[in-house]
Parts: structure tokens; sequence; C-alpha cells
């Protein structure tokens, strides 16, 4: 089954993919592999969720939010592959998690995006993977996750 088909099977669509915010590029090619920049849980062009996960926001949330910026990445990917026919692996995911004081769910969070990639992506989406905690993320985001994907 294609990406897109399980999206569909999925009750998902991948959105448009998220233009730069600032002066820089949404992703990438160098060698084979595409470094796609920070993708926010930003939906229909509006921030879904923000805040700091473990005081505004719940882990299920940060959760939620990690999906989005998955989606987001997914589209991005599809951008700078054409296809995802293109897609040989997705070789890391670096999640940012905007942290109450003392948070420290940031795998159960980042998870959200880590299952999307293997649902919609099967045994190309095993990644080796960075969850971080921070004090503050651009635009309040909830999220941020960057990825690396090789080309086939």
């Amino acid at each position: 089954m294609s990406p897109e088909e399980k999206l569909k099977e999925l009750g998902l669509e991948l959105p448009p993919a998220p233009g730069p915010a600032a002066n820089y590029f949404p992703f990438v090619e160098n060698d084979g592999v595409i470094y796609i920049s920070g993708q926010l849980p930003m939906w229909e062009g509006a921030m879904k969720y923000s805040g700091h996960v473990g005081s505004d926001l719940t882990v299920d949330q940060g959760y939620e939010a990690a999906r989005i910026c998955a989606l987001n990445g997914l589209s991005q990917m599809k951008a700078a592959l054409g296809s995802f026919d293109h897609l040989s692996q997705v070789i890391r995911v670096d999640g940012y998690v905007n942290s109450a004081s003392g948070f420290t769910e940031h795998p159960q969070v980042l998870n959200g995006c880590s299952d999307l990639l293997k649902e919609v992506l099967g045994e190309r989406a095993g990644h080796a993977r960075m969850a971080l905690g921070c004090n503050e993320l651009p635009l309040n985001a909830a999220v941020e996750i960057a990825f690396m994907v090789a080309k086939k």
C-alpha cells in the first residue's frame, strides 16, 4: 500500500508543504540526503498546539502535536522527493519539546511522530531519534521536529 493510500485509510491527508517562516529553505539535499527544516504543529495556517507540555498541555496533547509535525514533515518529504517512491529511508528525527520545568517524558511525546511515520511509511520509517526538552520554541509551539531522509 502506498503512503498516500495508507494516509487515506487512516483518515488523514497531507497538508500543503509549509513554507519557511524566515530566511532559510524548507529542505536541502546533499549527496542523496534530504535535510528537512523544523516542522511545527501548524494546521490550516494556525498553531494547533502551543505552550509547555507538562503544564499547559498533557503528554497526550504533545503526542498529537508531534503527529501534526510528522504530517508536515511528510509533506516536505514529498515536496523534496517529488514522490514517496523516491524515499529510501527516514534516517533521523530530531524532536524538541517545549517543556515545563521538571518534565521528562519527551520520548513519549515524540512517539507521536515516530508512530505516525511507521503507520504511513512502514519499514522505511525506521530511524534514529533525538528527543530534547527546551524552555521555549518558536511561536510558543509545543513541539518542533526536523527530519533527515535518504533518497533512492
